[in-house]
């Protein structure tokens, strides 16, 4: 099923705001060289969303396997869907 993008925000617009702060860009840019250093690339919106979550201690929901190396050298915790 495709969402259209009206549909989407508001489904999304269920979910809490969550603030952004100025320690999880902090965070962000040293899971970045932290994982850099390991050969590891990612945007930095992918490492800002893995600071909020250890910040917030919540898994994230992805289907971007680029979380799957993330894993291999940060603390990220990925959210295991029920089977």
């Amino acid at each position: 099923m495709l969402f259209s993008y009206k549909a989407l925000r508001d489904h999304l617009r269920a979910f809490p705001h969550i603030e952004i702060i100025s320690e999880d860009y902090e965070l962000a840019a040293e899971y970045f060289n932290t994982a850099g250093k390991k050969g590891i690339q990612g945007s930095n919106t992918d490492f800002l969303l893995c600071a909020i979550s250890k910040r917030h201690k919540m898994p994230i929901l992805t289907t971007d396997k680029d979380f799957i190396h993330f894993q291999t050298v940060l603390p990220v915790e990925l959210h295991k869907p029920r089977v």
